[in-house]
């Protein structure tokens, strides 16, 4: 009916690596061909969908579950689903691919060196938790898993966000048309 193929674009790295950036530029991309998108923030899932949770390995294990139970049904209404949130575990992330016929999951590493992310911190979240203000903050105190074999891997800091979107965009491009 909506004329496209459908997936999920989930974009991974660190908080402040550029995920949600990134996806708002793909989505404008994507909206100049005619897909019909929709982008699955993690900072906005917390606040709504997921409010009820906290940053304990249990909450996040249920976070991520979330976020992909969501795109899935997304996608199968037939969007273009973005996510941009930072699933610091592959088992998280492998959960979340499972979901989706093989070709409908494009797993985006969103790279950057945490010395980057903190420069990027508008938020102040990085230092907060140096200074034991937040607990389980990933890259900090809590793990981050880097994807072994992404669809693509992008670093923030040697490409513009414009750049990054554009190189998704390309990645996608053949299996949208």
């Amino acid at each position: 009916m909506k004329g496209q193929k459908a997936c999920c674009i989930w974009l991974t790295g660190l908080s402040g690596a550029g995920k949600s950036t990134i996806a708002e530029l793909l989505e404008v991309l994507l909206k100049r061909e005619g897909r019909h998108t929709y982008i699955l923030d993690g900072d906005n899932v917390r606040a709504n969908l997921n409010s009820d949770l906290g940053f304990s390995i249990e909450d996040r294990e249920e976070n991520i579950r979330r976020m992909a139970a969501v795109a899935h049904l997304m996608v199968d209404a037939g969007l273009v689903v973005i996510v941009a949130c930072i699933a610091p575990l592959r088992r998280q992330r492998e959960k979340a691919r499972l979901l989706f016929e093989s070709e409908q999951f494009f797993e985006i590493f969103v790279d950057a060196p945490i010395e980057l992310c903190e420069s990027r911190d508008t938020k102040g979240l990085y230092r907060r938790a140096r200074e034991g203000l937040i607990a389980n903050f990933t890259g900090i105190d809590s793990p981050y898993e880097k994807p072994e074999e992404p669809d693509v891997r992008i670093d923030t800091g040697l490409s513009t966000p414009g750049e990054s979107a554009l190189q998704v965009f390309k990645k996608i491009q053949g299996y949208l048309l």
